[in-house]
């Protein structure tokens, strides 16, 4: 049972798409790891792929859906199956597709959002999924302009160009309830076991 502390900054680490990669998360135990049901990401992984994968992630360790404006009945069969324990919705989401998805599944749900003016956030902050995440929407690791963040009142995970570099600065600035990362912790386009226990124990520090 992990012992650390509960207000402390949530971790996830996404984009998992091997054996390696959830035994390595077994040993780090962060608070959530993702799986992306995205065809055209690099970082797919399919139903079954992913069920195997959640069958060898240790309890406690929340499996992430990762999805973008998917056919709400897949993402059910998801949760049905025990294969993902929350969905992050990544696309155009209505909130009426959102509550619709809240009240089918039960299960608690990430809406991204791309964060480029104060419009963006205005939607985030209004969003009725049980948490958001802010990220900068370029890909490639580019991070989020921190500065715009300042005033945004609702708890929310950060992502977007997080690294072993800079998470501890990102985490002083702006206190987020937690942290994203995926390309930050991979070298050559795979999962890299020295950064992402660095990533962890800088977190955890």
């Amino acid at each position: 049972m992990r012992t650390y502390d509960s207000k402390a900054t949530k971790i996830k680490l996404c984009g998992l798409s091997c054996r390696e990669d959830i035994l390595l998360a077994n040993e780090l135990r962060p608070d959530y790891i993702g799986f992306v049901f995205f065809e055209k990401s690099k970082r797919y992984v399919n139903h079954d792929e992913a069920q195997r994968l959640k069958e060898g992630l240790e309890p406690g360790i929340g499996a992430v859906g990762v999805f973008v404006n998917e056919d709400m009945e897949r993402i059910l069969a998801l949760f049905n199956g025990g294969v993902i324990d929350l969905a992050q919705l990544h696309g155009d989401e209505s909130p009426e597709y959102i509550l619709r998805l809240k009240e089918r599944s039960g299960k608690e749900l990430i809406q991204a959002f791309r964060i480029k003016d104060e419009a963006d956030l205005k939607r985030a902050a209004e969003s009725p999924a049980d948490y958001v995440l802010l990220d900068s929407g370029y890909g490639g690791g580019v991070p989020l302009d921190w500065g715009m963040l300042k005033g945004f009142k609702r708890p929310y995970f950060l992502a977007g160009g997080l690294n072993i570099s800079n998470v501890r600065e990102a985490i002083g600035a702006l206190s987020p309830y937690g942290v994203d990362v995926s390309s930050g912790i991979e070298s050559g386009g795979k999962k890299d076991a020295e950064k992402m226990r660095r990533f962890v124990e800088i977190v955890r520090q």
